[in-house]
């Protein structure tokens, strides 16, 4: 149903837009969606190089898993606890209750 466009269809395209936009705006539409097209494909395939690089970073270092070694050994390090994590309740942090707002029946 929807294949790829054909010569008729291209002309009754583009005889449709001179009907719209006129001889004079039609080569400025056409200079601007060119220039359009011509940075998304640019910044499509600056995307895709981006990606491809950054998968194979990822791929050339080894993992411990894969049988690479760490350097450094690995040791635990503990941080302290934050202030949430304390039983002490802290007076400044006390919010008084507002009550609770009740609808008319």
């Amino acid at each position: 149903m929807f294949g790829p466009i054909g010569v008729p269809e291209l002309i009754v395209i583009f005889v449709i837009a001179l009907i719209i936009f006129g001889p004079r705006k039609l080569p400025e539409l056409g200079k601007s969606l060119g220039k359009s097209l011509a940075e998304f494909k640019r910044a499509s395939n600056d995307l895709r190089h981006t990606l491809e690089e950054e998968i194979r970073v990822e791929d050339a270092t080894p993992t411990p898993a894969e049988g690479g070694t760490s350097s450094a050994p690995e040791s635990k390090v503990e941080s302290p606890p934050s202030p949430t994590d304390t039983n002490e309740e802290d007076p400044l942090r006390k919010r008084s209750k507002a009550p609770e707002a009740t609808w008319p029946d």
